[in-house]
């Protein structure tokens, strides 16, 4: 049994070093997130297979807080209905793809919303924000994407709060 707690926390030392040295890029994604919101944005996420699970859990985040204090944002997740993005999306919008195909948020971006993509290694999409878990195995790729839609939450929040509107 220990063999297998050592090999699993071995398989998630790299990935979870991986998002501290991504802070800049995560910091920059929630900044862009918060300028949105100031200007009437809704977040509207969605996600691949199993991810649908994960984007349901990033819109309650957002229009949800569980800390006292934090204001509740518009958000909203379509599961894995990824052809209701044009129809649902506003250009001040912001689209959050998780575990995204190749093209889910061409859309999103010609429609002028803010576009993030919560990717394993190796995928490039073409879109405003690539936040990669640096990972090919699922369980670890989908662990790094809750700690990073967190933090962007999280730091979406910080910048409400202490930013002037610009």
């Amino acid at each position: 049994m220990a063999h297998l707690l050592e090999q699993a926390a071995a398989d998630r030392a790299g990935p979870g070093l991986a998002v501290a040295e991504d802070a800049a890029a995560i910091v920059r994604a929630a900044r862009a997130m918060a300028q949105r919101f100031r200007g009437g944005a809704r977040l509207v996420t969605f996600g691949r297979d199993g991810a649908a699970a994960d984007a349901a859990h990033l819109a309650v985040e957002f229009t949800h807080p569980v800390i006292v204090g934090k204001r509740a944002l518009p958000a909203i997740s379509l599961g894995d209905a990824i052809w209701l993005v044009p129809v649902l999306g506003r250009p001040q919008d912001i689209a959050v793809g998780i575990a995204p195909g190749d093209t889910d948020l061409t859309l999103a971006r010609e429609l002028g919303m803010l576009t993030i993509a919560l990717t394993a290694a190796g995928a490039q999409p073409d879109v405003d924000h690539v936040l990669a878990a640096r990972s090919q195995q699922p369980l670890i790729v989908r662990e790094v994407h809750v700690t990073i839609y967190h933090l962007l939450w999280e730091l979406a929040q910080v910048f409400l709060e202490s930013e002037a509107p610009t």
